[in-house]
């Protein structure tokens, strides 16, 4: 059959959505929302319109706010983990893969505020949400089992010290960058400067890569 005359597929119904984008979009409009005002201040209604669906489909989808909470949280690690993945570290030396996903990892950050806020909303709580979140620790553990081999190449190269705990580690590389973007307000009132500028980002990168690594050598 040539591709001229193959059957056309049939047209949505005026007015239905196709529910795949109708979940994508209720979780880039929840992301927003409980970015901006936490789990507790965020509405269902401001969800929806932000959405541009009906209030019952965010029911229909996710069942509850809390649910939906839940679904926007495991989506924004699901983004950073694949973004991750997209570094290739494996393809990379020891060191210069190690560079790569501090900065990757102080960069996403950087650009991901929304990030930043839910993880803080969700500490708050205590992370009920993420303990009961599906595959989330299956989810970081290739990326702990990467970094582990990556540290144990850089040991037996003598690049990196041999007693290293990859999870300590992105732990550190983490905290790292992620404490000067959630207190990045309060720092700056602290010492005076302005650690949001873009110089000042700029320097803190830098450092943080560079300490990084240092802490890393024998």
């Amino acid at each position: 059959m040539s591709r001229a005359s193959l059957p056309a597929a049939p047209e949505r119904p005026r007015g239905q959505r196709d529910p795949e984008a109708t979940q994508r979009a209720l979780l880039a409009a929840a992301t927003a929302e409980f970015a901006e005002k936490g789990l507790a201040g965020a509405r269902v209604d401001e969800i929806a319109r932000r959405a541009g669906v009906n209030k019952q489909l965010v029911y229909h989808h996710f069942g509850n706010k809390e649910a939906l909470y839940r679904a926007s949280l495991e989506q924004v690690y699901a983004g950073i983990r694949a973004a991750e993945r997209a570094l290739h570290l494996a393809n990379l030396p020891p060191e210069a893969a190690l560079e790569r996903l501090v900065g990757f990892s102080f960069d996403y950050l950087l650009e991901h505020p929304e990030f930043v806020a839910l993880l803080n909303d969700e500490n708050r709580l205590g992370a009920p949400h993420l303990r009961e979140a599906d595959g989330l620790q299956a989810m970081h553990s290739p990326l702990v089992d990467l970094l582990r081999e990556t540290l144990r190449r850089g040991g037996e190269a003598g690049i990196f010290r041999a007693d290293l705990d990859p999870v300590q580690v992105y732990i550190s590389i983490a905290a790292l960058s992620y404490f000067y973007f959630s207190n990045n307000s309060s720092l700056s009132a602290i010492f005076g400067r302005e650690l949001g500028a873009a110089r000042a980002v700029s320097a803190r990168r830098r450092h943080v890569i560079d300490f990084t690594l240092r802490a890393l050598r024998p």
